[in-house]
């Protein structure tokens, strides 16, 4: 099987379900954002410390890529053709799946200090690649709202993608105090 297909020349994809849009459809951009995260928490595990203090989170974010790619299947298909998505997508997200990321996040804030000023994006790699996973979390977030506004969504999509780019955070945070890396409190414009 060749990885070209050549059907996407004239500036149209294909759907799940065989519906021909433009790619420039809130359809495409939703589940294209949420392929874009994918990708970038593949970017996170690799540049994650091969240690056993990080294994409890690598296993957390190869679970939320297979989570990704179902919200990502539910993006690419039309209302009409959820009923005939075949296993797993059929499933949709678990029903705990939210909640899950809720209980997660609570597990890594309670070994994280407080956080008493907003903090500017960085530190280790694996910490700096989740803040940016975040921000694309964020938004895969809005285009899926946008997705929202004008046909139906998916159960449960627009909840999961607010609590994952909030886990992300943590997540990022996490990462930093464990590899030892003090975040950067951000300080204001100085003043002139």
């Amino acid at each position: 099987m060749k990885i070209y297909t050549k059907t996407g020349d004239k500036g149209e994809t294909g759907l799940w379900g065989g519906d021909r849009v433009p790619k420039y459809h809130p359809r495409v951009a939703a589940y294209g954002d949420v392929d874009e995260l994918n990708s970038c928490l593949g970017l996170v595990l690799s540049a994650l410390p091969d240690e056993a203090a990080f294994s409890e989170l690598r296993r957390i974010l190869a679970r939320i890529q297979e989570e990704l790619f179902v919200v990502g299947a539910l993006l690419a298909t039309p209302e009409a053709r959820l009923g005939r998505l075949s296993p797993p997508f059929d499933q949709g997200l678990p029903p705990e799946a939210a909640g899950r990321l809720e209980r997660e996040i609570d597990s890594l804030a309670a070994e994280l200090e407080p956080m008493r000023r907003f903090i500017l994006p960085g530190g280790c790699l694996a910490g700096a690649w989740l803040h940016l996973a975040r921000t694309i979390c964020r938004r895969a977030e809005r285009g899926a709202a946008h997705l929202a506004a004008l046909e139906k969504a998916p159960e449960g999509i627009l909840v999961y993608l607010n609590r994952l780019s909030d886990h992300l955070f943590t997540a990022a945070r996490w990462v930093n105090a464990k590899s030892g890396r003090a975040e950067t409190p951000w300080q204001g414009l100085a003043k002139k």
